[in-house]
C-alpha cells in the first residue's frame, strides 16, 4: 500500500535541509530506548563528531555500523531520546512489512561533511 504523498514543498525548503555524508566511529545499543535502538556517533569532517539515536537494529549490528558511511540530515534541533542527546537524523529506507530500515550512503568513499545536493 502506498504511503500518501506529503504537503508540497519548494526548493527552499530543500535547500534549506543541510544533509551530510559522514562516517560512523562508534556504535552501541541504547538500552533505555523502548524501540530497539543504536546511539551513534558519526564524523562529519569540519562540521564535527554528531550524535544519532537511530532506530536500524532489525538489519545492521552495532559492529557494522562502524566505519560505514551514511547520509544524515544535520540541521535539525537536537531531541532527547531515551536520555541520548540526538544531534542528526540519519537517513534511511523503510522495508514494507518489516522492522528493517535500509541506510542510505554514498555508493563510494567522499569527504566526510560534504553536503548532498
Amino acid at each position: 500500500m502506498a504511503e500518501p504523498t506529503a504537503a508540497t514543498s519548494s526548493a527552499d525548503d530543500f535547500f534549506r535541509t543541510e544533509i551530510r555524508a559522514g562516517r560512523v566511529m562508534k556504535s552501541e545499543a541504547n538500552e533505555k530506548a523502548r524501540v530497539p535502538a543504536y546511539k551513534l556517533w558519526i564524523d562529519f569532517g569540519d562540521h564535527g563528531v554528531k550524535q544519532s539515536s537511530a532506530q536500524i537494529t532489525a538489519r545492521y549490528s552495532a559492529e557494522e555500523l562502524v566505519g560505514r558511511m551514511v547520509v544524515a540530515v544535520t540541521n535539525f534541533p537536537p531531541r532527547r531520546i531515551a536520555g541520548f542527546k540526538s544531534e542528526v537524523l540519519v537517513l534511511g529506507v523503510p522495508v514494507e512489512g518489516t522492522d528493517e530500515v535500509v541506510l542510505l550512503a554514498p555508493d563510494a568513499d567522499v569527504p566526510l561533511g560534504a553536503r548532498i545536493s
